[in-house]
């Protein structure tokens, strides 16, 4: 039986309400990160500096607005990415 992957779940709209970067708290959480697991952000903007720094690090990712002002990305390791 294949295993589903864990999400870990960070909103960071109230960090950029209150005018705080978060990049730090979600580089924290990417690192914390085991094998398998994925990443669901959410932000009050489509988080594209984000994506492609993402991207870099060997993760691909799925898009989706919510709302006006809440976007949900999910981030996952790219299948077959060597460290």
């Amino acid at each position: 039986m294949e295993e589903q992957a864990a999400i870990v779940e960070l909103d960071v709209r109230e960090d950029l309400k209150l005018k705080n970067d978060p990049f730090h708290k979600i580089m924290n959480a990417v690192k914390g990160l085991k094998e398998g697991e994925a990443l669901l952000l959410h932000a009050p903007f489509k988080p594209i500096p984000l994506l492609k720094v993402m991207a870099k690090k060997g993760y691909d990712h799925h898009l989706e607005q919510i709302e006006p002002k809440h976007w949900q990305v999910t981030f996952y390791k790219r299948a077959g990415e060597v460290q």
